[in-house]
């Protein structure tokens, strides 16, 4: 198979954009399911995220007086776009793509896309909401990419190299499990769920950065986060899967532990409350940078 058919293969089928996308909403519907169980409603069937996509893909996009028309479609193509690129690069089971010497680095950049093209969302809008929403957004980044950063660091420390396929063919360590935990303090933070869903907390600021969004462009927001539920469930599952000669072996575990993850990441949400800004700083700025110096003096060590 050449490179171009590779890349086509890995950015639309799998682990792209029909792969991911099905994944993605397997996951959201998780998500509620699991949340509504815990709350005891029965919660939506599982096509309801598929559904919900389509249905938006069908109403009539309205752009709000004095939104620039380049922004309010090309933000959330360009987030689309940067998460097919993540699950395109990262060396799941299956994935036709190989890897390339730095392909760690570009993945980071590509993470902080979807995040980037929210607050510029909610800035460009005419919304207030918008406007509180990219703001928190902002200061919680700064929060959350201290373990998060550290943790892909630390294991490129370990391994001696910024190539995907070297990080997760590397044997298990002591590093590998700090990085681990590191990681998972950013996550919630990242996919804006409980106790850390300041940036799109409903009851105040209704939809965050997405208030003023509606048809197609909020269809392709959706999308996006579903991916990087994806992506982010898939990447922490690399970093600790054992490596395994069979191929659908490792497809199997791969799903089990990204969806036991995506588990863990919804229990907590529906189980916590959400806290305030400046309680998260204080969190990752205390446990994460202990989480993260932690994982890089091992790694050094």
């Amino acid at each position: 198979m050449s490179d171009v058919l590779s890349y086509l293969v890995a950015l639309l089928l799998w682990p792209g954009l029909a792969g991911g996308a099905l994944l993605g909403w397997l996951f959201l519907w998780l998500q509620r399911k699991l949340t509504a169980r815990m709350q005891r409603r029965f919660g939506p069937p599982f096509y309801q995220p598929f559904y919900d996509f389509f249905k938006l893909l069908g109403k009539q996009t309205v752009i709000p007086r004095g939104v620039n028309p380049l922004l309010f479609y090309g933000l959330p193509t360009a987030s689309l776009a940067a998460m097919l690129c993540v699950l395109a690069l990262m060396p799941v089971p299956g994935n036709p793509v190989h890897s390339f010497a730095g392909d760690l680095i570009v993945l980071i950049y590509l993470l902080e896309v979807p995040a980037l093209c929210d607050v510029l969302a909610g800035f460009s809008s005419r919304s207030l909401y918008g406007q509180v929403s990219a703001a928190r957004e902002t200061l919680l980044s700064l929060g959350y990419n201290l373990p998060f950063l550290a943790a892909l660091i630390a294991l490129a420390l370990q391994v001696g190299s910024f190539r995907l396929d070297d990080l997760v063919n590397a044997p298990l360590s002591l590093v590998h499990v700090l990085a681990a935990a590191a990681f998972l303090l950013a996550v919630p933070a990242r996919l804006k769920s409980n106790p850390f869903s300041i940036a799109n907390a409903e009851q105040e600021i209704l939809a965050g950065v997405h208030t003023e969004y509606n048809g197609a462009p909020l269809a392709l927001f959706e999308l996006t986060h579903g991916l990087e539920l994806v992506a982010l469930a898939g990447l922490f599952t690399l970093v600790i899967m054992p490596a395994l000669s069979s191929g659908l072996a490792e497809l199997a575990i791969y799903l089990l532990i990204s969806t036991a993850s995506v588990i863990a990441l919804s229990v907590l949400a529906a189980g916590t409350a959400r806290i305030k800004v400046q309680q998260a700083m204080r969190f990752y700025w205390r446990w994460g940078l202990v989480a993260a110096l932690i994982a890089l003096v091992a790694a050094w060590l």
